[in-house]
């Protein structure tokens, strides 16, 4: 792990503020919602990416397809199945 060399607070409330520079660099924004995590002694933070969960495995990567302007979202697998599922309709026209 990579030490950033900056130390923050904790304050009475229990917030700490990320620094401008982290939020810059992995594109936090205000509001931005993000997943806490805890391995061992370690509490790990990580933007959210629920706009990358395939809509049919709910598997999350950045190499998942968005389609339909950001309507659908699917991953390889997900696609997969849904390619099998279009073959057993009869589409008349």
């Amino acid at each position: 792990m990579k030490s950033t060399g900056v130390v923050r607070k904790v304050d009475q409330l229990g917030r700490v503020v990320l620094p401008k520079e982290l939020r810059k660099n992995f594109a936090i924004e205000k509001n931005d919602p993000l997943e806490i995590f805890v391995d061992e002694n370690q509490i790990i933070l990580r933007k959210y990416q629920y706009h990358k969960a395939c809509m049919i495995t709910g598997k999350i990567s950045e190499d998942n397809m968005v389609l339909a302007n950001g309507k659908v979202v699917l991953s390889k697998e997900g696609m997969e199945i849904l390619s099998k599922e279009i073959g057993k309709i009869d589409v008349y026209v």
